[in-house]
């Protein structure tokens, strides 16, 4: 098995591309792991991915690693977005709840007064209680409807700030002399 240190520096330059795109790849990949994005754990979020940044310049791995680094820094501070926290912020969740048993009990009270006034209060509870069900059901399909509505708007700020800042994070790396795709 041969060393690094034993090839021709053309080699080692090649081998430095190959290992520093490996490693660019790796950390990619662990990000969009770490932000969140499983699925099957209720808040998988559109992660927008980090780009490829290919060195054009044969710049070695500890260089792009600091120009990985400088860029990060340079395009928070241009784009205002900082990814990690992007990715990691919780999704807004409204649980609604409570509005059939709510709507029951509004119902029946108003039916029992009703049917106290036309002599059968216990009937007239009966009624309103069911009128109240449906009531509450069609609240509940509306807070439903409404609870997505704003995850969904906030997934969509999220996916635009990431787009945004990986954006900035290319023009930086591309000016540094890398090839991001």
């Amino acid at each position: 098995m041969r060393h690094r240190q034993d090839l021709a520096p053309a080699a080692r330059a090649a081998f430095d591309r190959i290992a520093s795109a490996a490693l660019v790849r790796l950390a990619s990949a662990a990000f969009v792991l770490t932000a969140g994005a499983l699925p099957g754990t209720g808040q998988a979020q559109a992660m927008v991915q980090k780009p490829v940044a290919y060195p054009a310049r044969g710049q070695s791995a500890p260089v792009q690693a600091r120009d990985d680094s400088a860029c990060y820094g340079w395009a928070r501070q241009q784009s205002g977005v900082d990814p990690y926290r992007v990715a990691n912020a919780p999704v807004p969740v409204i649980v609604p709840g409570g509005e059939r048993v709510r709507g029951a009990a509004g119902g029946a009270a108003v039916g029992a007064v009703a049917g106290a006034i036309g002599g059968d209060a216990g009937q007239g509870a009966a009624t309103g209680a069911a009128i109240g069900t449906v009531a509450g059901g069609v609240a509940h399909r509306q807070h439903r409807r409404q609870a997505a509505a704003l995850s969904a708007q906030a997934q969509a700020g999220n996916h635009w700030m990431l787009t945004s800042y990986w954006q900035a994070w290319g023009a930086c790396m591309t000016g540094r002399g890398y090839s991001v795709r």
